[in-house]
């Protein structure tokens, strides 16, 4: 399981909207060519989450703030979910993507951009980790942390170009 973000103008979000075939097309398109609109944080998604969130961001920056399609009101694990998860149009991977507005990457690159390595993981105990049964769940190897924090000037980077740009950003897992 992969944590994924792309770019997108204000335009493009507004066609993902309302067509998430042309939204899965260009996202497939801009990973498999390695292109700057497209970048991930492999199976450190969950533990940057967690440690972002553990700093009072208020918009998840790894799964979204505003979701493409209306989820039923159904616990996460039921038969309910799995059903409409396995009934949407678009394979996405593990559900269907969320995004943030260009308003909320801007928040997120003003937010970031002080942020050290040191800052994220400082006075984090991994067991932590461990008990909010964060993914991989392989918290208690040393240097865990350390994976995770070594995504942070990559995403420093992206969330700064997105935001000059003006662009929202696209986020699933896959």
């Amino acid at each position: 399981m992969n944590g994924n973000w792309l770019r997108v103008s204000p335009d493009e979000l507004e066609h993902a909207r309302t067509d998430l075939e042309w939204a899965h097309e260009l996202a497939t398109t801009e990973k498999d060519g390695e292109s700057p609109r497209w970048t991930g944080t492999g199976k450190a998604w969950n533990g940057l989450d967690f440690l972002l969130d553990r700093l009072g961001f208020e918009d998840s920056l790894v799964l979204g703030a505003e979701n493409f399609v209306e989820f039923p009101d159904a616990e996460p694990d039921s038969e309910e979910m799995f059903d409409f998860l396995e009934n949407l149009e678009h394979d996405w991977g593990y559900g269907p993507p969320a995004y943030l507005t260009p308003t909320q990457v801007a928040v997120a690159a003003s937010r970031l951009a002080p942020l050290t390595e040191d800052d994220l993981i400082r006075d984090v105990d991994q067991a932590e980790l461990n008990r909010a049964e964060i993914y991989p769940g392989t918290w208690e190897r040393p240097g865990e942390l350390l994976w995770v924090a070594h995504f942070l000037p990559g995403v420093k980077s992206f969330f700064a170009a997105a935001a000059k740009d003006g662009d929202a950003v696209i986020c699933w897992l896959d």
